[in-house]
């Protein structure tokens, strides 16, 4: 067992040059609904659509678009989410990225308005049913 008692939530913080532009662009691209703001920190906080999981949309002037941790969201069709991205204006490294076998998943990389990357992830085998979020 954990020394460390989890509350079972996750924020993944983010940094963005312009809050207002980023929280309309994860809301509509990615349909994450927000929780609280306080414009006088620059902080946006916003549920996704991951029991447990936020994003925490921070305006800095620096620290963004160059690197980092990459999030990566599980679809079940990676090819209408890459297309509903496109049709916001998402930008993307490429085409999606098929690794082959049981074990494999299509890839679709791309970036917020910020240059920030993210990654859509459809696995090759089907979402197990029994599976709960701890």
């Amino acid at each position: 067992m954990s020394r460390i008692e989890y509350r079972g939530t996750l924020v993944c913080s983010i940094n963005v040059s312009d809050l207002d532009r980023s929280v309309r662009w994860y809301r509509d691209g990615l349909g994450f609904e927000e929780i609280y703001r306080m414009d006088d920190y620059g902080w946006c906080e916003m549920s996704s659509p991951i029991h447990g999981v936020t994003i925490g949309l921070q305006q800095a002037e620096s620290g963004f678009g160059s690197g980092g941790a990459t999030l990566s969201f599980t679809v079940a069709d990676v090819e209408a989410a890459r297309e509903h991205l496109l049709s916001r204006g998402a930008r993307f490294d490429g085409e999606i990225v098929l690794i082959p076998g049981d074990e494999g998943v299509k890839l679709a990389n791309f970036f917020d308005p910020d240059g920030n990357p993210l990654t859509l992830a459809q696995p090759n085998q089907p979402a197990d049913a029994s599976y709960e979020p701890r």
